[in-house]
């Protein structure tokens, strides 16, 4: 029968002789943190897009009064309407696609994956919930999302690198 083990196992220092040192333990393997990891990153960089993307589209509605439009016809001439930007009020286009409005849904799932990624990174890291506050802000604030992922992702990097018998697991 196998016996279990604690997950932070305490060894007595040389220097000391009673200080009690901890031994690192991850939640996973090294391939599930990389896994992780990387699923990290490339939703880290398109949710930024599309907060940066979001941002602009929010900046021409509300000081500008324009929506971006494909397709449809000019409210103004009835000519067709190929893309672009059109007024807000009084409707500008008629029939055609409101991206403006494409944008914010595809952000708002976009933000839920990418809250799911944060999760599953900050698991198998078992970092302190500080840092899964700051990961999920990440997709909140503009342009926070990119430096937060080179943070993080360097100090993964480190970790794995620091511990290499911390992920084995199995």
């Amino acid at each position: 029968m196998i016996e279990p083990q604690p997950a932070v196992q305490t060894q007595q220092s040389s220097a000391t002789g009673s200080a009690r040192g901890k031994k690192r333990r991850f939640g996973g393997t090294e391939a599930q943190i990389r896994s992780a990891l990387k699923f990290y990153k490339v939703l880290a960089y398109l949710t930024g897009a599309m907060l940066l993307l979001l941002c602009a589209e929010l900046i021409a509605r509300y000081a500008f009064g324009q929506y971006l439009f494909a397709g449809g016809t000019n409210a103004v001439t009835g000519e067709p309407f190929g893309f672009g930007f059109a007024d807000a009020e009084p409707p500008g286009v008629i029939g055609g696609v409101n991206l403006s409005v494409a944008v914010l849904i595809v952000h708002g799932w976009m933000y839920v994956v990418y809250l799911m990624s944060t999760f599953r990174l900050w698991s198998l890291m078992r970092w302190p919930f500080a840092k899964m506050i700051i990961l999920a802000l990440g997709g909140v604030v503009p342009f926070l999302s990119f430096f937060v992922e080179k943070k993080f992702h360097a100090e993964v990097e480190a970790e794995l690198a620091a511990n290499p018998e911390a992920p084995q697991r199995y």
